[in-house]
């Protein structure tokens, strides 16, 4: 877990840490728990590798972006590339010449990704046309849709930008705890809504000028200090028509209708990465690798599962029948949609999976850390 520090409280906090440094001195870390033990794969499920690909290493929150058959990737050295995700074909490849913080975002069109010296940063057609300064850092991938660029800072404000010029069409800001995370937030467009998320809750905002139509807590701030307080939502999202699922980190995992802006359910879970689903569950990732699909209608658990336990999973993605995780040792496993059995896993370069899986093109997509691609597809 990584967290960014509100400059009102960077002195104080950092006696604090100075104070934990002393302590954790002064007594043995405690071991890492050990991973689940794999049987010999199940495979029950026949997949291949169609192709693969390179881009740089990743130490940020990698949003895959996935446009029709085109797939828009970014390292953390500041180098985005394009992939047909049909063939593997590499579109366009352009440097931004930074270290990245955020991204990607892409509309098939224009791309934008966040360097590690708080500029938004905005391609069309893999040339970079513009740059704006931002106030804060973000660790959001920006959301291009409708011409615009939307972006989540730290500091939870959100702003627009025209894609083509640059200009700044307006900012929306809202006081929050100190702390974030140091992961990717919450940020999509639902119909004529921009939807987001704020400390523990989801807001919903009119993308022409930024104005507040409703929000709605999914968890609410706890403990006595900063860091117990942190509620952030975390992506990715599921979502379903108008409602939009969403985990609040190491709190709860809830469901909004965006349509009416209210809070349909919401269930304790303790977890740090973000939740995908169909139209009958909600299936989400704890800190301890157990896989949980909770009911869509009303939040109550269907089954959870505890095979794969400690590994270090991403957050999920439903295919299918399947869902589909990656560990930290770079494997990806199929499991079975109803009870979460294995179905069959597959072998990639050995690093951690680095972000959630996609499907683009009928083709599954990961990224590992040390910067692999890898396409897989059903046969």
């Amino acid at each position: 877990m990584k967290l960014h520090i509100g400059s009102a409280l960077a002195g104080r906090l950092a006696l604090a840490l100075v104070v934990l440094g002393l302590l954790s001195a002064c007594s043995s870390a405690p071991e890492k728990p050990t991973p689940a033990e794999l049987p010999p794969n199940a495979a029950l499920l026949a997949v291949r590798l169609a192709w693969t690909g390179r881009i740089g290493a990743l130490d940020f929150p990698l949003e895959i972006k996935v446009n029709a058959n085109m797939v828009t990737v970014a390292g953390s050295d500041g180098v985005l590339a394009a992939f047909d995700a049909g063939t593997g074909a590499e579109r366009w490849r352009t440097s931004v010449g930074q270290r990245i913080a955020a991204g990607v975002g892409s509309d098939g069109r224009f791309a934008a990704v966040v360097t590690r010296v708080n500029e938004l940063v905005t391609l069309d057609g893999g040339r970079v046309i513009w740059r704006d300064k931002l106030p804060a850092p973000s660790y959001t991938a920006p959301l291009v849709a409708g011409g615009r660029v939307f972006l989540l800072a730290a500091d939870r404000s959100v702003m627009a930008f025209d894609a083509a010029s640059g200009r700044k069409l307006w900012t929306q800001q809202r006081p929050g705890e100190s702390l974030v995370l140091r992961q990717a937030g919450v940020l999509l467009a639902v119909g004529d809504t921009l939807v987001t998320g704020m400390g523990g809750r989801l807001v919903g905002l009119n993308p022409s000028n930024g104005s507040i139509r409703w929000e709605a807590a999914i968890a609410a701030p706890r403990g006595t200090n900063d860091i117990e307080r942190l509620v952030d939502l975390v992506g990715p999202v599921s979502r379903d028509g108008t409602v939009v699922c969403a985990r609040a980190f190491q709190a709860a995992v809830g469901c909004v209708d965006t349509a009416r802006g209210t809070l349909l359910w919401s269930k304790p879970a303790i977890g740090s990465v973000g939740v995908h689903g169909d139209d009958k569950y909600v299936f989400g990732v704890e800190s301890d690798s157990k896989i949980i699909a909770w009911r869509r209608a009303d939040g109550e658990r269907a089954w959870v599962s505890e095979r794969l336990r400690f590994r270090g999973l991403s957050a999920p993605l439903v295919l299918g029948r399947s869902i589909v995780v990656g560990d930290e040792s770079g494997l990806v496993h199929w499991l079975s949609r109803d009870d979460g059995s294995a179905l069959t896993r597959v072998a990639t370069d050995g690093s951690a999976i680095a972000a959630a899986p996609v499907l683009a093109d009928g083709t599954l997509i990961v990224v590992t850390r040390n910067g692999g691609l890898f396409a897989y597809r059903p046969g």
